[in-house]
């Protein structure tokens, strides 16, 4: 839905993989063999992998200030990182990071690790999920203020204030 550039850094492979399912038709690319491949998935890691999409979703709400779904049933992001096997790197020019430990790093690790880049480049927060209930795409917000609230203005937000503008014109308000 969004036409904006990727997230980030990292941010990107987050983004990526919460928007991997269109709520509004059903459709989830992990259940592809390209989809898989993306994310250097198997067909054995895929209900792995969509726990962590809905918790990263979750969270995007979170972020653009919204609550998650009713019933929504997905565990927090925290618990799901917390077994991510992640390690400190230095760089010859004192640089430091969080890398995974494994090689080839399984997707949770590097989830992880992107969390801990945008979190300490200040980025983290601003990777958000559509308000619209229809979309709940992930975005990164790249509005001055940080307070952008749909994927789409041209999209998601028009419909947005068309259903306000026809709500009031409905009941006479305004």
């Amino acid at each position: 839905m969004n036409e904006e550039a990727a997230a980030p850094g990292g941010l990107a492979l987050i983004e990526s993989l919460v928007n991997t399912l269109d709520v509004e038709t059903g459709a989830d690319t992990l259940g592809t063999q390209e989809g898989r491949a993306a994310f250097g998935l198997t067909e054995a890691d895929v209900a792995e992998a969509r726990i962590l999409r809905e918790a990263l979703r979750a969270v995007c709400l979170t972020h653009a200030g919204h609550r998650p779904p009713e019933g929504s049933a997905s565990p927090p992001l925290d618990r799901l990182l917390a077994a991510a096997p992640l390690r400190v790197t230095v760089d010859a020019a004192g640089g430091a990071a969080l890398r995974p430990v494994a090689e080839p790093p399984g997707l949770t690790a590097r989830v992880a690790a992107a969390v801990a880049e945008g979190a300490t480049g200040g980025t983290w927060a601003r990777l958000k999920a559509c308000e619209a209930e229809d979309c709940r795409w992930a975005y990164y917000d790249r509005s001055p203020a940080g307070r952008r609230r749909w994927c789409s203005m041209s999209v998601c937000g028009a419909r947005a204030k068309m259903r306000t503008y026809r709500a009031r014109r409905d009941t006479g308000a305004g």
